[in-house]
C-alpha cells in the first residue's frame, strides 16, 4: 500500500495548466469573442466540415463535445455541416492513413475557396504515436496544406475554441492588412 502512495506522490504532474495557454477565461466569454470576429469575418455563421483521417476517436469526440449543453458552440453561430461543399473550414484530426488519403484529398478539393484547413491534435499535425508506421502518412500536412494546428493529444473542447478564436482573430488581421 505505501509503494502505490509513494507513486502518487513522486508521479511528475504532466497536466498543462489551462492558464499556461492563455485560455483561462470562461466558455461564455470566449464564445461571445468568437461570435463577435464571426460577425465581422464570416457574417455570423462559421460551417466547419470534420474529417477523421484515421484517428484513435480522441479528438472526434472532443469535436463532438463542442456540441453538447455545456459548451453548446451553436449559440455562437459555429456548426458542423455534413457536405464539404458547405464548409467554410476543414478541421481534420487523426495521421492520414493510406486508406483515407483519397478521401481526404476528394475533400479538401470539395471545401470552396478560400480554403481554411485546421489540423487538430498531434496526430494530425505530425504523425503522435503513429509517426512513422508503415500504414500512415503522418501529418496531414504531408496529403493536403495545412494553414492552422491546434495542439493537443487531444486538445480539450476549450483549447479547440481558444484556437478557433486565435484563429479567427489571425484571419481578421489578415483581412485589414491586405485592405
Amino acid at each position: 500500500m505505501f509503494r502505490l502512495y509513494y507513486k502518487i506522490i513522486s508521479t511528475p504532474k504532466t497536466v498543462i495548466d489551462v492558464q499556461s495557454l492563455g485560455c483561462d477565461t470562461g466558455i461564455d466569454i470566449v464564445g461571445k469573442k468568437l461570435e463577435a470576429r464571426l460577425q465581422r469575418s464570416f457574417r455570423g455563421s462559421l460551417a466547419i466540415r470534420a474529417v477523421d483521417a484515421g484517428s484513435t476517436n480522441a479528438c472526434e469526440q472532443e469535436l463532438t463535445a463542442l456540441g453538447n449543453a455545456y459548451y453548446d458552440i451553436e449559440r455562437f453561430g459555429i456548426h458542423f455541416v455534413a457536405s464539404p461543399r458547405h464548409a467554410d473550414m476543414l478541421m481534420v484530426t487523426g495521421p492520414v492513413t493510406r486508406n483515407m488519403k483519397e478521401a481526404l484529398v476528394r475533400t479538401y478539393e470539395a471545401v470552396p475557396d478560400p480554403k481554411i484547413v485546421v489540423a487538430v491534435g498531434d496526430d494530425a499535425i505530425d504523425g503522435g504515436i503513429f509517426k512513422g508506421s508503415y500504414g500512415v502518412l503522418d501529418g496531414v500536412h504531408n496529403v493536403i496544406p495545412v494553414d492552422y494546428q491546434i495542439p493537443g493529444d487531444p486538445p480539450s473542447p476549450r483549447i479547440i475554441l481558444c484556437g478557433l478564436l486565435q484563429i479567427l482573430e489571425m484571419l481578421d488581421s489578415r483581412s485589414k492588412a491586405a485592405q
